[in-house]
């Protein structure tokens, strides 16, 4: 087993994926957690924040093992959902891009 499939896999068995819910208007947030740090992904739009996705894309990959993660994850619903109120969504998009 490659070291991605492995890395892909404890990430999805470890719920490290998550889905962020804002709610009652239903808009969603990907992240994946990592050690130290967490990345958002849109997996419909096949984007992450990650820098290996933007320097991937510089030599034409088009995926990262977080937007991976997260397939695997939808897949197999095995996403960690967390529910918030919208009043919390503006809060939390400042502190997820504060931390880019």
């Amino acid at each position: 087993m490659s070291k991605d499939i492995e890395r892909i896999q404890s990430i999805v068995t470890e719920k490290r994926v998550k889905l962020h819910v804002f709610e009652p208007s239903k808009r969603k947030i990907w992240t994946v957690v990592g050690i130290g740090d967490e990345h958002w992904l849109d997996p419909d739009n096949h984007y992450c924040s990650c820098p290996g996705f933007y320097f991937g894309q510089m030599i034409g990959k088009t995926t990262c093992y977080h937007l991976e993660s997260a397939e695997l994850a939808r897949k197999e619903n095995q996403a960690e959902t967390i529910i918030f109120s919208d009043e919390e969504f503006s809060n939390f998009i400042s502190a997820l891009i504060s931390d880019l």
